[in-house]
């Protein structure tokens, strides 16, 4: 029997998408499961989120604070959600008690967001949240991020400062067309590995979110571990009823 409409579209979009994950995965040495897929789910009603995780798949991001409050408590708990973004430090608060299966925020870029999660995340009690620091590979004076040469002292005041979060790795922001080239990429590679330099770590310790929709097999081959993937999976975005 064949499934409905809507949900023939997003599982098998995901079905391809995790097809294509494997063989780049594969071209770069590694298996699929050495690469995390988030599917962003933003502008997309909970049905359809709830169809795609029905289909076996447990890590969602999405980018805006209020969607994740709004769309959280009324899926399963055991989904992994990652705030993917630039997050401001005032609503923090409202975030973290909201979404207790907040698994990871991608986009911690400089000390006083870090501060407040972490005085937050001891606040209410939760275990440490990871995080990645978020660089603005492409030097776009629009883009969150911080830059490429600050990265090792934000990473190492979260290290050491910062004892409710655990510092996962760094993520980018691929360009408005969400492609990037390789130079966005080789850029993140070189911060990693001077991150690692600095904190003495190897660097397989760390992981790299880049990589969406337009550029995810690009990103995996270069060596990304999370990649954030959108419409590929839900089909365009529809921000009519966004506030």
């Amino acid at each position: 029997m064949a499934a409905p409409a809507v949900e023939g579209a997003a599982v098998t979009a995901l079905r391809a998408v995790m097809h294509r994950v494997r063989l780049a995965a594969e071209r770069s040495g590694r298996r699929a499961d050495d690469v995390r897929v988030v599917a962003v789910s933003k502008t997309k009603p909970v049905p359809v989120i709830a169809q795609v995780y029905d289909a076996g798949h447990r890590c969602f991001g999405e980018n805006y604070v209020q969607e994740l409050i709004e769309k959280a408590p009324q899926l399963p708990e055991d989904i992994e959600w990652h705030f993917v973004g630039h997050l401001q430090s005032n609503k923090v608060k409202a975030l973290l008690t909201a979404v207790p299966n907040l698994d990871m925020v991608e986009g911690v870029d400089n000390e006083k967001v870090a501060n407040v999660l972490d005085r937050t995340v001891s606040t209410l009690g939760r275990q440490p949240l990871k995080v990645m620091i978020q660089v603005n590979t492409s030097g776009e004076v629009s883009k969150s991020g911080v830059e490429p040469s600050e990265c090792v002292e934000l990473v190492k005041h979260v290290q050491l400062s910062c004892s409710n979060l655990n510092f996962s790795g760094l993520m980018t922001i691929g360009m408005p067309d969400y492609t990037s080239t390789p130079e966005n990429f080789k850029t993140l590679l070189d911060c990693r590995a001077q991150v690692c330099k600095a904190l003495g770590v190897a660097e397989s310790q760390y992981e790299l979110s880049m990589g969406m929709s337009g550029d995810f097999e690009q990103a995996i081959e270069m060596g990304s571990t999370n990649v954030r993937i959108g419409s590929t999976i839900f089909g365009p975005r529809d921000y009519s009823k966004k506030k």
